[in-house]
């Protein structure tokens, strides 16, 4: 049975709520969007979409007053599906699709029920509904790019900015490659399934692709207060080993990525003070990292070695084990780092790849050396904060204090993440003044 939505605790202060709705929001949305969908298919995207953000906007408005729910996320999970029944009905569809909205409603709050009994083979062992939305939202029919950017937006509840930033365009230019994206799932009466295992191929790398994304915006947040998000990091080790233990999706690439992820994850803890403050690389206490996600991260990682030809995913871990598995910073293997960045940079020959190859020959080769290869990137990351960063920080250590305030005054303007910031000018206040510059 739903929850009746006026079974509800303690009424809440408002900065309380909107910090739960947020919190959420970002957990459960994408499950959500799923469950509807798996009822209505992804020609129903916009109206799904519309209807959980209803949900969550009348969460924000009720709670505050009434109290919030002692289940919200069931809460949630019926207003939005009567969100959607509303729609459906204004919309004219109210009868062909009430029978799906209904067979819903035995799952309640759970987004990730067991698949239909009609479902077989490789759909009906793929029981988690957002990882099925994810492998939906990755058609043939649409480009890379848009498989990509939808999925982030539709399974992972991922703002339109956050997906801009992580292909380097506007907010605008993404916000009308998903409307394309969209549309052409409505065009092509595109069904909410999983491939069949013969056709899974054209479709995993780009999930791959979306677990990535998502593991780097949990480890660096494109905008808000937080140093980093847990929650995302922790998704994106849920996904990549669920992608991991199926036979159909336990290839050498996704152990790899499973094994990134949990690299990154162990270090969190070391990455924050207790003021929330980040700490760069060089500063943590290593004592911290996670042993557990450590030792996963190890063992993902020599079953990626089983691998004809090592993807990116295969690099970018053994960079992150170079710098998980270090005891301390002096003890890093910079040129072991810097050798698999070479490589890296042929392998996927992006500026920010180049940036971060630039970053690690400055600790073997010096700041001059990096300065030398971040020259050539500075039209293609003219608007990307880490960039000028790494400038910043170049600079500073070669004593150009004017040239380094600059820099690092560049990187806080274009930031939008608070710790980012914070950290830049915590960094910028740290030069001397002007006037000491010598003549």
């Amino acid at each position: 049975m739903a929850p009746d939505p006026r079974e509800a605790s303690s009424e809440h202060d408002p900065r309380e709520v909107s910090e739960l709705a947020s919190d959420l929001f970002r957990r459960r949305a994408g499950a959500m969007v799923a469950t509807l969908t798996r009822s209505l298919g992804l020609g129903q995207l916009d109206l799904v979409e519309d209807s959980v953000q209803e949900a969550f906007t009348r969460a924000l408005r009720s709670w505050c007053f009434a109290g919030v729910p002692r289940r919200p996320e069931a809460w949630l999970m019926q207003v939005a599906r009567n969100a959607a029944i509303d729609r459906l009905r204004r919309a004219g569809v109210y009868a062909d699709k009430l029978t799906q909205l209904v067979a819903t409603e035995a799952s309640g709050s759970q987004a990730g029920g067991e698949p239909a009994s009609s479902e077989v083979g490789f759909a009906a062992e793929l029981a988690d509904d957002q990882l099925r939305l994810i492998f939906a939202c990755c058609h043939p029919s649409l480009g890379r790019d848009a498989q990509v950017a939808l999925t982030l937006k539709t399974a992972c509840g991922f703002g339109v900015g956050e997906i801009a930033r992580a292909f380097l365009v506007t907010p605008e230019t993404m916000r009308r490659r998903l409307s394309r994206a969209k549309l052409r799932l409505r065009e092509g009466a595109v069904a909410f399934e999983i491939p069949a295992p013969e056709a899974l191929d054209a479709r995993l790398d780009a999930v791959l692709e979306v677990v990535y994304l998502l593991l780097n915006e949990g480890h660096v947040p494109h905008a808000g207060a937080l140093a980093f998000r847990s929650d995302l990091c922790a998704e994106a080790v849920r996904l990549a080993e669920l992608l991991s233990q199926h036979p159909r999706s336990d290839r050498p690439r996704t152990h790899a990525l499973a094994a990134l992820a949990h690299f990154v994850s162990a270090r969190l803890p070391a990455r924050r003070s207790e003021d929330a403050a980040l700490i760069t690389l060089d500063r943590q206490d290593r004592l911290r990292y996670r042993p557990e996600h450590m030792q996963r991260g190890v063992t993902h990682l020599a079953a990626a070695m089983g691998a004809e030809a090592l993807s990116s995913y295969h690099l970018e871990a053994e960079i992150a084990a170079c710098h998980t598995l270090a005891a301390t910073w002096d003890e890093t293997d910079w040129p072991r780092i810097i050798a698999i960045y070479e490589a890296l940079a042929e392998l996927r020959p992006t500026p920010v790849v180049a940036l971060n190859r630039a970053v690690a020959h400055a600790q073997v080769h010096g700041a001059a050396a990096g300065l030398e290869l971040l020259a050539p990137l500075a039209d293609a990351l003219a608007n990307y904060p880490p960039f000028h960063a790494a400038r910043a920080d170049l600079l500073q250590r070669l004593g150009q204090r004017e040239p380094a305030r600059a820099a690092y005054s560049r990187a806080i303007e274009l930031s939008h993440s608070q710790a980012l910031r914070s950290f830049l000018e915590r960094r910028r206040a740290q030069l001397p003044a002007a006037a000491c510059d010598p003549d």
